[in-house]
Parts: structure tokens; sequence; C-alpha cells
């Protein structure tokens, strides 16, 4: 059986890695996670790119070897990749001797077929991107990045790259989906239209680099010997790559598609009669502030970082907060436009999908299940628009990997929970249970079924949370994408775990208060009016009103108090923790017409004890013609935990 490969464009050893620059990199994990889902016998790769004469020079900055410079930089990347939980089958990097074999064999094939050959090049070079750029590209002195430039004369070799025109053209007509998204397409279209130049690929040797075969006086060029590393990690020229290669999918960032991946890449691998990988795959960038992420400029978010903040301001635990940070990253992120990152977004985010959606729906199932069914998968048939929805969301899911849309796949997923809710609601378990409609089973397994399907969804995106949800469920981990939306994913009779907070609720932090105005002249005092004077000792001012904190909670457990006749004992979910209330209104509600239901909480309320029960707030109720209970509710679903004013 052949493999599956799948290939990351691979990071430049100059910094430590960000969110912007572990994008590509985890889109890689994500969509291998996925096809091995799928059966597929996956070959993952990563790396990292560490040639260069920038390399040479930051470590002579620090008086070190490069080979040292490079190993310690290279395992700071590997440390955030698997601490990210990123698994690859082969980490490929550059500075290796397998690499440097590949690269010469390479270089030496096309020198061999008539495509390299040497002349003089003259132009400018920019260091910081190892980029070489014509005179009519240079802006203002610098180059299109806005970086130092340097003039290069040198006996260099060069790579025919416009000899390959029409043949790039031709591919990428014949294979429309080649270069994904479509716009990238059109623009490397367009570059290739208006003419491909040879390109440079040497330099001289300054001690660092892989040096071309039959000549030590010249090194190759960084970017061609790091595009080679795709087929090095396959074995290449050794038997045996063909098993690996072409690739299924190459994932990168857009600013390095049009002159290299979808150009000079390709061009090579013609040149050398090797086949092309079957899709191209360019992301948009993340911003910060409006500009990319990038050391230089001091705006950098490490992902690290953000997870071990995600994990202090939720209280979640740091292995699902890593979760969370890659499930935002590829979630959200763009291929046509740019993504602009926002702690408050990313807050927004995690409350609506996670813990709002997911959470709160996997809660609502279990409460319910263990309430009405002992904890125990009923064996009965789901209902039929349980089912439907689930096919529904696996085919987007489907579609939207196939196109290698991370964020399309993901709110398919999420889209499963999102009629979960619905779901409850319309179908209200609480008011069939207590009216002992046979129905409820049904309901309640297609509820479950539905988490499950869940869990599958979100496995290649947060497999640490989909485990946590499966153990819940009482289920192993969804391996197997088949299995999603059947029965036998979720057996009769299994017992189910107790429902624990994945993602509690986060507060967003809100802005500083605005100074405070100048106070007003005072206006000469007014008559005062008759009713006025009989009410004045009822009337408060909004500073005694915002005493009262309100918020929204839902009703996970109901019971009576032994030995009253009134009071009702109540577990209630209030965005992250869940507190308990004994509430007097058992002359008018049942334990089974308040689970699932939401109400208004008084959650700065000095706890009291009713019947030696303890109850940490109260809820909010209006007074019926008999002075009995009529609960306040939202009338339509809000997110635990949010403020009522």
């Amino acid at each position: 059986m052949s493999k599956t490969t799948i290939v990351t464009a691979i990071p430049y050893v100059n910094s430590t890695p960000h969110i912007g620059n572990i994008l590509t990199t985890l889109s890689g994990d994500v969509t291998a996670r996925y096809f091995r889902m799928r059966g597929m016998d996956v070959f993952a790769v990563a790396g990292t790119d560490e040639n260069g004469l920038k390399i040479k020079e930051a470590a002579e900055a620090q008086s070190r070897n490069p080979h040292e410079f490079v190993q310690e930089i290279a395992e700071r990347f590997i440390h955030i990749f698997d601490g990210m939980g990123m698994k690859f089958d082969a980490f490929m990097r550059t500075s290796l001797e397998p690499h440097k074999i590949a690269s010469q064999a390479l270089f030496a094939e096309l020198q061999a077929n008539g495509y390299i050959y040497t002349a003089t090049y003259e132009g400018w070079y920019d260091v910081s991107t190892e980029t070489y750029f014509k005179a009519d590209e240079i802006v203002d002195g610098k180059s299109p990045d806005g970086n130092v430039v340097r003039w290069v004369s040198e006996e260099n070799y060069f790579f025919k790259l416009s000899a390959f025109g029409d043949r790039l053209l031709k591919h990428i007509e014949e294979n429309p989906d080649f270069i994904i998204p479509e716009t990238r397409k059109n623009e490397v279209v367009s570059f290739i239209k208006m003419g491909l130049h040879d390109q440079c690929v040497s330099r001289k040797n300054n001690g660092w680099g892989i040096p071309v075969p039959g000549d030590e006086t010249q090194v190759i060029y960084v970017w061609f010997d790091a595009l080679i590393n795709y087929i090095t990690a396959t074995g290449w020229p050794e038997a045996g790559w063909e098993e690996k290669w072409p690739a299924l999918c190459q994932w990168l960032g857009k600013d390095i598609l049009t002159r290299f991946h979808g150009t000079l890449w390709p061009a090579m691998l013609m040149g050398a009669n090797l086949p092309l990988p079957k899709h191209v795959i360019a992301h948009a960038w993340i911003l910060l502030g409006g500009e990319k992420i990038s050391k230089s400029k001091g705006n950098v978010i490490t992902p690290l970082e953000l997870a071990s903040e995600t994990a202090e301001r939720t209280g979640c635990k740091p292995e699902i907060a890593v979760d969370v940070v890659r499930y935002y990253l590829t979630a959200t992120m763009g291929y046509e436009n740019d993504t602009v990152f926002t702690y408050e977004d990313f807050d927004k985010r995690y409350n609506s999908d996670l813990a709002n959606d997911l959470g709160n729906a996997l809660n609502r199932s279990l409460s319910m299940a263990h309430k009405f069914l002992d904890g125990v998968v009923p064996d009965v048939q789901p209902e039929p628009e349980a089912l439907a929805a689930i096919q529904s969301a696996k085919e987007a899911y489907e579609k939207a990997m196939d196109g290698f849309r991370l964020e399309r796949a993901a709110n398919a997923g999420i889209d499963v929970i999102r009629f979960v809710n619905k779901y409850v609601d319309t179908r209200a378990p609480w008011a069939l249970a207590k009216n002992n409609d046979p129905a409820l089973p049904a309901v309640l397994r297609s509820m479950l079924l539905c988490i499950r399907a869940a869990e599958g969804f979100m496995r290649p995106y947060m497999p640490h949370a989909a485990d946590a949800i499966a153990k819940q469920l009482g289920v192993p981990p969804m391996t197997d994408w088949n299995q999603i939306g059947t029965l036998d994913s979720l057996p009769h009779g299994t017992k189910l775990g107790s429902p624990e907070p994945i993602f509690p609720r986060m507060e967003i932090a809100k802005p500083a208060p605005a100074a405070p105005k100048p106070k007003p002249e005072p206006k000469p005092a007014q008559p005062k009016q008759e009713k006025m004077e009989e009410t004045a000792t009822n009337i408060i001012g909004i500073e005694d009103f915002a005493k009262v904190q309100l918020k929204v909670g839902r009703v996970l457990e109901a019971e009576p108090v032994e030995g009253s006749d009134k009071l009702l004992k109540l577990q209630v979910v209030i965005g992250a923790e869940k507190r308990q209330i004994v509430a007097g209104i058992k002359a008018n509600y049942t334990p089974e017409d308040l689970i699932g239901r939401q109400v208004i909480v008084v959650v700065n309320l000095k706890p009291a004890k009713l019947r030696g029960v303890e109850s940490q707030g109260m809820l909010l109720a209006a007074t019926d013609e008999n002075g009995g209970a009529i609960l306040l509710q939202p009338d339509r679903e809000a997110p635990e935990g949010t403020g009522v004013r």
C-alpha cells in the first residue's frame, strides 16, 4: 500500500516560532489526523530550514558554530511542535547529511538534463528573506518586503526557469485544484504569464550550506535546497521513495507560493522528471494590529504562551488549552484574506464554539441521561432528524477536507453541536419525562449520538478534548471515520461517565472605564409631584441596582429537599461554575420541569441555609395570582454566565 504523504513548508530557524509561523505545520497535522481517520496510511513530514547566509551571519554575531546554533533553534521548534500536539513521521532538517545527498543529486540531475548553466549574477540580494530581486523590484532602496538589500556580483549557477512557463501553465490548466485557493492560483498564473526569468541557484561558498556537486567554491542557494526537503524525506534518490511520492498535498504560507512553490519547485521537479505534488495549499497570514506577526516588529505571540494564558484564564486543563489554540488558529484560518488576531475575538470564539456550544451540549446531554435513564445509553433508534443532521455535517466536513478548507470542516463539526442545542430546546426532554412520553429514550440517544459524532469531527483539531469527550461518553476514542453516526459508535447499554466541564466559560476582559465626566451645574429645585413624594422611599439609584449581579444559568439537576413541601434543590451551571440553589418553587414546578431550563440567578447574594441545605444564590421569579412562582428566563437561548442588566 502506498503512503498518503502530507508535507509542510519548513520554517527558517532564525527565531522562536509564533502563532503565525506554526500555522503551516499545524495545518499539516490536522490534515494528517483526518486522513488517518479515513483509513489512509499517512506519511506526514515537517522540518526546519537551516542553511543560508543569514544563519551563518547570525551564528557569527554570537561567536558560535553554525551547527550548534541551528541545533539549538531547531530544538525550540521541535519543542513547540510537540507541545502543540503535532505528530509527524519524518522531521527533515536541511543541515543534515541525507538532505545534502538529495540536494546534490537533484542539482546534478538538472545539470545533466541541461537546465543548469553558469553565468555572472549582478543584482540585489535580500539576506533577511534569502531572495534575489531585479532592479525594477527594489522600492526606495529596499526589497519589496521592506528589507535591506546588498548588491551582489558573482559567477554563479543558474536554473533555466524560463524554459518551463508553458509546461507550468498547461499543468495548472489540466489540474485546476493543483493550487488552492483559486485566488492564489490566479496570482501564480498571472506571474507566469508575465514571463519567467532564469534563477540564480548558487552563491559563493562562505563556509555554510550545501556545496554544489563538483564545485566546492559554490553552495546551493538556500531556497533551492530547502524545496528539495520534501523529497529528501521520502528517501529519494534511494529505492523505495516512489511509495511516498508524489505528495497528496503541500501546506505553505501565501508569501512563498508565487516565486517558489508555484513556479520554481514544480519546474525543478519537471526538469528532473519527477512527479509534482497533487495539491499545493497556500493559506493567508495572521495579522496582529494590522501587521504580519514578526519578531523584528516585536508583535510576537508564541503558541505555548497563548495556551498557558488560556489555561490560567479559564481553568481548563493545560492540554485542553493547547487544543483551544489549535482549534482557533485552524478554524479561523484565512485563505483568500488574512486573519486579524485579537484577544477579544479569541475569547469570543472560545466561549461561543467551545464553552457555550460544545461544552454546553455535552453537559446537558449527559446530565439528562443520568437523570432520566440512570446514565445508560438506551436500546432504541435515534430520531431521523438527528441522524440526518449528523450525515449532513459529515458530508459537509468531507467536502471541505477534500478541498483542504480546514475552517469549513471545523464549522461543519460545530454545526452538529448547534443542532443538538436547538434540538434539546425543541424536544424538551424534561417535558417528555414529566408526561411519561415514550419518545424520551430516543430523544436522549439522539442527543448522545450527535455528541459522539462531534467528538469524531473535532478530533483532528482537538485530540485531547476529543479524548475527554469520549471518556465522559464511556466509549473508546473515535478513530474510524466510517463509525461516525452509526449506532455501533455509541452502543446501547454503554454506561455514561459523569459530566465534567471541559471548557469553563472565559470572562472576556472589558475595556477600561472612561474618565468621569464633569458634574453638571445644579439646576434650580423643581416642585415635587405628590406621587413622587408617596413613593420616594422605594426609589433607588443606578449605583444601588448595580450592586446586584444577575447572570444566566442552566439547571442541570433538580430534586426535592427532604422534609419540605415547598423547597427544591437545584444544581445550576453559571459560566464556568456550578452552584447549588434552594428555591421555594415546588408548588409550581416539578424537578423534571426544570432540568435543562435556563434561569436568571442573583449570583452575589450571601449564601444561606434552608432546612439545613446551603443555597448559593437566588432565582428570579414573578408571582401568579395565587402567590406562586413564575420563573424568569431569556426569551431565547443565551450563553450560560451571561450578565443580565
